[in-house]
């Protein structure tokens, strides 16, 4: 089998080596070797050529086939010019090719100016948009250009509408941003001012009624958002604001015009920032009050996450679990402080009703004692306030077991005897139940629980079971 690749080549590669006398077969071997190897690069910078859409094999794509093969590259030869190869001859039929090398000349080189310095590599920025319009900076197209373009585009779509044959007249109507209308602008203006109005009451009813009945606000929606939520963050200190903000956003959650559910997820964290934040309203006025103002608050709010819940509940399959989780956190997080415990009560309480309050809460008021016990025993007098209201809110939620104990068998012997859920028993708490409670939802709630005198609400506490999350 003859090789492309003479042997003789071979002999005066080994000869320029050091390696004399090699023999015919070997020299034939090593050549078919070199021809193989030369396909295999040649193959594989066939592939890079290709990929980059060329028709002309340049030197890098050599370099990147030696790469590829793990084969050390050729130096010297990177350019991306055409090598010019030229041909001179050592005697009949023996041709020899070889790179020729430029001219240059050497006082033209040495005389000719020095280039320019470059500048060095900075950056600025720039605004492209602000709220959606284009400043006239000179960065950004003009409006002639950007008009130019928009003309551009139009004719290409044009064309190619009329290219069709059905539309020879065809114009079509660039895009552009939605604008509200005037009216509608000043509608939200006035509504948004008269309900952060205090000095006047009945503005403030006139706006919410009118965003309770009135049609045709849809388009403003995304705007009434967006407003609750920026007022709800900026003014956590501001209780008259934030309570606002809740009654805004029930008058949107009542209008029966307005498609309500894409927006769920963006109501639901000014609702639970009124809930469950830490520091609602001014310190300094909450210290002349009992109790603190803050906790109607976080009931009004309660009462908003009940009708989220109500309403997109079943559309919404996260909404529920993900309010779940935060409330739960928030109630079983010692650090948090007795006004977060109160609302995340409520929270769960409005969730998922009675339910919750089995599952949830009542497997967890021994572990919630302790908190319960230092602030019922601080000297600090807003502190004890702020736990008194906590365990207000806790017997208040137990109640609403209540209406599951209609007919209750006693089942203790003497301690308890048949009785309804309205409280109208013949006589008290015994002793043996009220060790139970103790040992169910501790000692403090216990007691609380044993002066309402209702045995009915005691066996519904005591027959409920859960998950603590010690």
């Amino acid at each position: 089998m003859t090789s492309l690749w003479h042997s003789d080549t071979i002999k005066d590669v080994a000869e320029a080596v050091g390696i004399a006398n090699l023999s015919d077969d070997v020299a034939k071997n090593l050549a078919m070797d070199v021809e193989y190897r030369i396909h295999q690069v040649l193959q594989e910078a066939l592939k890079f050529m290709k990929h980059a859409k060329r028709t002309v094999l340049t030197t890098q794509d050599i370099s990147h086939a030696l790469r590829v093969l793990d084969i050390e590259p050729l130096y010297g030869y990177d350019t991306t010019r055409p090598v010019r190869f030229g041909e001179a001859s050592l005697g009949p039929g023996q041709p020899m090719f070889y790179v020729e090398d430029d001219e240059v000349d050497f006082e033209k080189l040495v005389n000719a100016p020095l280039p320019k310095v470059p500048r060095e590599v900075s950056m600025t920025a720039h605004w492209l948009a602000i709220e959606g319009v284009q400043p006239a900076i000179p960065q950004n197209p003009t409006p002639q250009e950007s008009r130019a373009e928009t003309t551009s585009k139009g004719s290409l779509t044009n064309s190619s509408v009329a290219a069709l044959g059905s539309a020879e007249n065809a114009t079509v109507k660039p895009l552009v941003k939605h604008i509200l209308s005037k009216e509608l602008q000043l509608y939200f203006e006035k509504v948004c001012g008269a309900v952060l109005d205090e000095s006047n009451e009945p503005l403030r009813a006139a706006a919410f009624s009118s965003l309770r009945h009135d049609p045709g606000l849809h388009q403003l929606l995304p705007y009434f958002v967006q407003f609750v939520s920026e007022k709800v963050t900026h003014g956590l200190k501001n209780l008259f604001t934030l309570s606002m903000m809740m009654q805004f956003t029930w008058a949107i959650l009542e209008n029966e015009h307005l498609f309500i559910e894409p927006y769920v997820s963006s109501i639901v964290p000014p609702v639970l920032t009124c809930l469950i934040g830490k520091r609602l309203g001014d310190p300094a006025i909450a210290a002349h009050q009992n109790p603190p103002a803050h906790f109607e608050l976080r009931d009004l709010s309660a009462s908003l996450i009940a009708l989220l819940c109500r309403r997109f509940g079943d559309s919404t399959h996260t909404l529920k679990p993900r309010l779940t989780r935060t409330c739960l956190k928030a109630f079983l997080d010692p650090s948090k402080p007795p006004g977060t415990h109160y609302g995340a009560i409520a929270g769960l309480h409005a969730i998922g009703g009675k339910e919750s309050v089995r599952v949830l809460i009542i497997p967890n008021l021994t572990l919630y004692e302790t908190v319960l016990k230092e602030g019922l025993s601080s000297e600090d007098e807003m502190k004890k306030v702020e736990a008194e209201m906590v365990l207000a809110v806790i017997v208040k939620v137990l109640r609403s077991l209540e209406e599951d104990a209609r007919l209750i068998v006693g089942c203790w012997g003497d301690e308890m005897e048949i009785t309804n859920g309205d409280g109208q028993e013949g006589e008290g708490v015994g002793e043996v139940l009220k060790k139970r409670l103790v040992n169910k939802v501790g000692e403090v709630v216990a007691e609380e629980v044993c002066k309402l005198d209702k045995r009915g609400l005691v066996k519904a506490i005591l027959d409920s079971g859960g998950i603590s999350l010690r």
